[in-house]
């Protein structure tokens, strides 16, 4: 029987509890012999993540608590491990530990199961030594990785490079035995590549005040017999392309995603010429942006065929023949694939979702066509029916401007709104800024919308997924471009009579936190919203962040100098008396990339001044929530500020206490 009440009231089986269970997903999948390994989420055991491995009786965790399997490289971090087999005593893995950010070897076969061993030493000096991307390399007995090296305190006191790493352990008390392989030339690296035959390595680079998106090098040389690489010259790349992949073909050649058409398209490069051959030209995106170090949006096949994630917004796999251009997707229901392929033999191994299945680890086997799900299954928490059926739109924006965005109505079987009442709509804004909301089952949404209340996903100008010139709208408009965006889509839906206009909101984490705080001050048109450790005053938080984005508002605001007016202009906190709607700050007290500072100058510019806002901060937690406990109050919290700021009754959670 299906009752009768207004939009947010309704009663839902996802509880915060539930969607907080079901935070994150697999990352970093990887094959180990014939086992495959990821990592993944582990929300009720203090947001660590976990090494799993896929064995013939099922999946296997590999590191007890407290073990961590997550590096602080560039501070978001990156692959975290690599493994090989051997004939003798199981595989050899390792792996960086949150904790400390040393590397550990770890041999989970060996009788006993010892503990992991340290490979790398600590270092004293600010961020210490930390390390991401490992490769080990056959028959040298070390690993390669990227190093970050701290040589003072300040965020920006860091290098970084290409580095060797013995196995055996004797660097685990001497930095003096890590070998260093690059030649320090570039601010920023990825992992080297070693072609098949040994002989020639390749790597990524890029330089202040560019971000990886922006333009980057790849980097060439020649190994030579001791490991060492002589010969170090930019192959391809620049300013203005970015290469955003590489990887050897079995023939000697470099595959690269590069956007050198204004799309990211793979390329065979030849590496002692640099020319190159476009394999599959399309207007779509074959990668994307560097947020992480070790990313990986194709893999070259034992066959030469080659796994790709391909699309115009959400990314999908396919095998692609180089020989003749022809491309052909991997069936089954997943429309969002993470930039975390893997190949074993004939098989391709990534991690997918869809509309209504979350994250999971996911098998396509080219000889025969098949796919399959081999471990961290998708399981309904509740009965698919309380799942938004989302809706894939492109609104007009000014200047006819394209923008494109995800539509989550309202969903309950149980219930419906009175005849004539329209539901509140919530605008989420993705982080980045230069990112990309992808569309896929999301609890936390379902938690809204099996209330009651909408949510709109906006891909504003700035975003991935579109192409270059599309993510170069917010060059030096950013808090205008994407606020313009998101106040157009939820102008549209409202004037079509989907969401209520006196209950619009708008919520976002990061950069998502600077455009809903941006939104809040320069217009009128939301009731309340949510800001999630946000950017509020670029002045300071240029200072103030890590080093990885230390120079990213000289292409999203412009040059400091020649454009002072915009720094200040722009800040949420210094249009602070333009916010008379009710918002909720959330905050990680750990956080190193927007620092509690940010939020603490605007709670003191508000004070007083009659605006209901609430303030919770969370000891343990860094930039993006990881703990189930923390996220369980984050949610109740945030439909509490939305239902007293849209005049409806919530049961279930207990009333944020807003002051003025």
């Amino acid at each position: 029987m299906v009752s009768t009440a207004p939009y947010g009231t309704w009663e839902s089986p996802i509880t915060a509890e539930i969607a907080a269970a079901h935070d994150g997903r697999p990352e970093y999948v990887g094959a180990v012999g014939e086992e495959v390994w990821w990592t993944e989420p582990r929300p009720a055991e203090g947001g660590r993540r976990a090494l799993v491995r896929r064995r013939a009786n099922g999946e296997q965790s590999v590191l007890p608590a407290p073990w961590n399997a997550r590096t602080r490289v560039i501070e978001y971090g990156g692959r975290p491990w690599d493994g090989c087999p051997r004939p003798d005593g199981g595989p050899l893995v390792v792996f960086t530990d949150f904790a400390d950010q040393r590397l550990y070897a770890c041999e989970p076969d060996l009788p006993g199961s010892p503990e992991p061993r340290p490979l790398t030493p600590l270092s004293p000096v600010g961020g210490g030594l930390r390390w991401a991307d490992p490769l080990i390399v056959p028959g040298r007995g070390e690993v390669w990785c990227v190093l970050e090296e701290f040589t003072g305190p300040e965020p920006t006191d860091v290098r970084r490079g290409v580095a060797a790493v013995p196995l055996d352990g004797s660097a685990a008390d001497d930095r003096a035995l890590v070998r260093e392989l690059s030649d320090g030339a570039h601010r920023f690296v990825t992992g080297p590549r070693l072609s098949h035959d040994g002989r020639r390595a390749a790597w990524i680079a890029w330089d202040h005040p560019r971000m990886p998106w922006d333009g980057t090098e790849v980097q060439v040389a020649e190994v030579t017999e001791d490991g060492a690489f002589t010969g170090i010259r930019t192959l391809a790349g620049g300013p203005r392309e970015s290469v955003a992949q590489i990887e050897w073909a079995a023939d000697g050649t470099l595959v690269a995603a590069t956007d050198r058409s204004g799309w990211w398209n793979l390329h065979r490069v030849d590496p002692g010429t640099g020319a190159s051959t476009e394999l599959c030209p399309r207007e779509e995106e074959f990668g994307g942006p560097m947020w992480k170090v070790g990313l990986r949006w194709f893999a070259i096949l034992p066959t030469g065929l080659i796994a790709v994630l391909h699309g115009r917004g959400d990314a999908v796999l396919g095998i692609l023949d180089p020989e003749t251009g022809e491309l052909v997707d991997a069936p089954g229901p997943w429309t969002a694939w993470a930039p975390a392929l893997a190949v074993q033999d004939t098989c391709v191994v990534g991690v997918a979702a869809g509309h209504h299945r979350g994250y999971e680890v996911v098998e396509l086997d080219t000889a025969t066509g098949h796919t399959r799900v081999i471990g961290s299954p998708h399981v309904d928490a509740v009965d698919p029916a309380y799942q938004p059926s989302p809706q894939l739109r492109t609104f007009t924006g000014p200047d006819g401007r394209d923008i494109h965005a995800h539509i989550h109505p309202p969903r309950n079987p149980d219930w419906t709104a009175p005849e004539g009442e329209l539901p509140p709509f919530v605008v989420w804004v993705h982080g980045g800024p230069t990112g990309h909301s992808p569309c896929v089952l999301d609890l936390e949404i379902a938690y809204f919308t099996s209330r009651g209340i909408g949510v709109a996903e906006v891909n504003y100008g700035g975003s991935t997924g579109y192409g270059r010139e599309y993510r170069n709208r917010l060059r030096g408009t950013w808090g205008v471009v994407d606020v313009e965006d998101c106040a157009a889509v939820a102008e549209a839906l409202a004037d079509e009579g989907t969401a209520d206009r006196a209950r619009l909101a708008i919520r976002g984490g990061s950069a998502g936190g600077w455009t809903a705080a941006a939104s809040l001050a320069g217009t009128d048109l939301y009731a309340c919203g949510t800001v999630i450790y946000p950017v509020l005053d670029l002045e300071s938080w240029a200072g103030e962040t890590h080093d990885f984005e230390s120079r990213y508002l000289e292409s999203l605001i412009g040059d400091r100098a020649e454009h002072a007016e915009r720094y200040a202009s722009r800040s949420p906190l210094s249009r602070a008396e333009g916010i008379s709607a009710p918002f909720l700050l959330l905050q990680g007290l750990d956080d190193v990339i927007c620092r509690p500072e940010q939020c603490e100058r605007l709670l003191s510019k508000v004070a007083g001044r009659g605006v209901p806002h609430a303030y919770l901060a969370f000891e343990g937690e860094s930039h993006g929530f990881r703990r189930k406990d923390t996220m369980v109050r984050a949610l109740e919290a945030e439909l509490s500020l939305y239902a007293q700021a849209m005049g409806f009754r919530t049961s279930g959670v207990a009333t944020l206490e807003l002051t003025t």
